[in-house]
């Protein structure tokens, strides 16, 4: 079966634009919660969020045909145009048809949705801009990529909440493998609008809504919801003899991974997490890893009792002995909750501690939760170089991945 290996990564993210940028502020434990800007929060008691200010898609864009894309698809767009640039890539005439493109996304169109909607109640149905109804679809974020950059491969929008941005990359990374594309742009995105950030608050998940200051803090005693956030990330996945023909650089090559659906799961991620246990397991049954090859774990934990705790639970179930010697951390304890597009971003920051050798925070880590006891590497980067790493993704509906990358073995 062929290889798929990562080529190009772009980011576009609370913390920084770009990989090295988004690399540097990882490892600096640097945080990108700010005020909201994007809507107006003063009638609630959070006003903080992952939002990415300042952020104008024009310098790498241009300005022709940005008129009346949404946030998310000029997020994802920008996020492609640095993959693409990072990877050295040349789309032509002759290579169009063998790239695809793979994104995940869920909750974009829902701000789209709701002004579309509002204009036509208000004004009447007549009177609504056709020009801004193909934001109100799911798929507008990755057709939008494959427009823009004139792809003819398979585009595919996944929608899998938590998991959609690492599932897109499982679905290029079966193309690549079974030989149905030579080259795969996927990832995640999410944009932060007042309609997600309503619906949380109002479900009583984000950190802060008891008008105390805003933290995420996950595996924390002190942790009570997320911080919400926003962000895209695509990564260029290709063929691997391709790659190595072109003198393309190689970041990782992806070794293993595994979807598992657990039917037990809660909301509150009360459960044992069956499913995800499965999914790591799989996984490295796949990349043929045995667990204390494991150097590092990407964790989904964000800030919330159930998900930090029912990992920790899963990830010393599977890997025994070893779990206590394996560093585990999340990033979201810096950018945040970013949904669909979390995978991808925690996919393309273990890429980085496979390239530059250090292992990312858990930031305002202060007081240890019994039940979460793992080597969380608090509030300060480690050096180390590894060699395989494991990002995970758990959804409170049911969907779990996990997804095995390795350093380039040349």
């Amino acid at each position: 079966m062929k290889k798929a290996v990562i080529t190009g990564i772009g980011i576009v993210s609370p913390v920084g634009i770009g990989k090295d940028e988004y690399w540097h502020s990882l490892e600096q434990g640097k945080t990108g919660f700010r005020l909201v800007s994007l809507f107006d929060t003063s009638a609630l008691n959070v006003h903080r969020a992952g939002e990415i200010g300042d952020f104008d898609p024009v310098p790498l864009l241009g300005k022709k045909g940005l008129r009346t894309l949404d946030r998310s698809t000029r997020l994802i767009n920008v996020a492609a145009k640095l993959a693409l640039d990072d990877s050295g890539l040349e789309i032509t005439e002759e290579n169009s048809c063998t790239i695809g493109v793979s994104i995940g996304a869920t909750f974009g169109s829902l701000h789209s949705i709701a002004e579309f909607d509002r204009q036509g109640l208000v004004e009447g149905p007549k009177y609504v801009n056709p020009s801004y109804f193909p934001n109100t679809v799911l798929n507008s974020p990755a057709s939008q990529v494959s427009i823009r950059f004139k792809i003819r491969g398979f585009n595919a929008t996944i929608s899998t909440g938590f998991c959609a941005g690492l599932d897109a990359v499982s679905y290029a990374a079966d193309f690549i493998r079974l030989g149905r594309a030579d080259i795969v742009l996927a990832g995640g995105v999410e944009e932060l609008c007042e309609e997600t950030f309503l619906g949380f608050y109002n479900l009583g998940c984000l950190s802060g809504i008891d008008g105390s200051e805003p933290v995420s803090c996950p595996f924390d005693v002190r942790r009570k919801g997320i911080i919400l956030s926003e962000g895209a990330a695509v990564l260029v996945l290709e063929e691997e003899k391709r790659a190595l023909e072109r003198g393309a650089e190689i970041y990782a090559t992806v070794l293993g991974y595994s979807n598992s659906f657990d039917y037990e799961s809660t909301i509150d991620f009360s459960h044992n997490g069956k499913g995800l246990g499965n999914a790591i397991k799989n996984a490295l049954k796949e990349a043929s890893l045995a667990p204390e090859e494991i150097d590092y774990i990407g964790s989904c934990a964000n800030a919330t009792r159930g998900l930090d705790r029912m990992e920790t639970l899963v990830v010393k179930d599977v890997f025994g002995k070893y779990a206590y010697d394996i560093p585990v951390s999340s990033i979201k304890s810096m950018i945040g909750e970013t949904f669909s597009a979390s995978g991808a971003l925690s996919l393309a920051a273990s890429t980085g501690c496979l390239h530059r050798g250090f292992i990312p925070p858990t930031v305002n880590y202060e007081e240890q939760d019994p039940k979460c006891d793992l080597d969380y590497v608090p509030n300060a980067a480690r050096k180390k170089m590894i060699e395989n790493a494991l990002v995970l993704t758990a959804d409170p509906y049911g969907n779990n991945i996990a997804m095995v990358i390795g350093k380039d073995a040349r």
